[in-house]
């Protein structure tokens, strides 16, 4: 039976406006934008040991990270130079000294510890994990405590300051850096307390390479002051109450709180409150 050519045309009109699925991508060899949400993955299947033969996931490596872009991202010194992730020669080393354990499949590609993330490739510097450390400085005691936060200039939220961990550098001094990089605090004379070491949800996560954290408090008695540099379009000190949805609330008219961090807050809060 033939379809009716205005049906067709109809058809035709809805897939142009619609975005390429997973499939379509994979068949043409295109990439999806860096936002793109990826395929939805139920929890049931979010577990790399459920098996889900099915799966396809969303690549959404951009063009700076790709073949072609790739040589002025690493001269820009902030991209390893490896298009593909069969191109990486030191895996063993790299899971020996990840801050979190993470497995290969059966083509020796590392896996998120988080589970499936709908979204393959990278946008991120590094294949597997990429170290990052973040600072949370919080001041005074009471109805006086603040904490210092930046506004990102990527998504516009508040956010904890940090960043990647350069190569040959240690977390510690990463701490340090990023610190007065975006804030122009300098607490390097201060000893922190280290809170975990986690992956976190950040939005440039993939299958195949994805962000783990150090985070650490420093504890000051008294603000200082603090100056947006860097990656950060603001710097402030922020009261910072004993719920983190309190801040969150506060925060809502005034672009918000990055929700990647919340975890880390939390920490910050429950070894304060010991």
């Amino acid at each position: 039976m033939g379809v009716a050519r205005a049906t067709a045309q109809s058809r035709r009109t809805e897939l142009l406006r619609g975005e390429p699925d997973a499939a379509e991508l994979w068949a043409t060899g295109k990439t999806a934008p860096v936002d793109h949400p990826g395929v939805k993955v139920p929890a049931n299947m979010r577990s790399w040991s459920t098996p889900w033969p099915a799966y396809l996931p969303v690549d959404i490596t951009p063009a700076e990270l790709q073949t072609t872009g790739l040589t002025a991202s690493v001269l820009e010194g902030w991209a390893e130079p490896y298009p593909e992730i069969d191109d990486v020669p030191d895996w063993q080393a790299r899971h020996d000294q990840a801050l979190v354990r993470f497995d290969f499949d059966d083509r020796w590609r590392p896996l998120n510890p988080q589970g499936r993330a709908g979204r393959t490739g990278r946008n991120l510097g590094k294949w597997g994990e990429n170290a990052a450390a973040d600072p949370i400085v919080v001041a005074g005691t009471g109805e006086d405590r603040r904490v210092l936060l930046i506004r990102r200039k990527d998504v516009g939220r508040w956010a904890i300051p940090g960043g990647m961990v350069d190569p040959g550098e240690t977390a510690p001094a990463t701490l340090v850096r990023e610190l007065r990089e975006e804030t122009g605090v300098d607490l390097a004379a201060t000893t922190p307390v280290v809170l975990g070491r986690a992956v976190v949800d950040d939005w440039r996560n993939t299958d195949h390479a994805w962000v783990a954290s150090t985070a650490a408090l420093f504890e000051l008695e008294e603000t200082v002051p603090a100056t947006a540099g860097d990656d950060a379009a603001d710097a402030r000190w922020w009261p910072l109450p004993d719920d983190v949805d309190e801040l969150a609330a506060a925060l809502a008219s005034e672009g918000g709180l990055y929700e990647p961090h919340r975890p880390l807050l939390r920490q910050a809060l429950e070894h304060l409150a010991r």
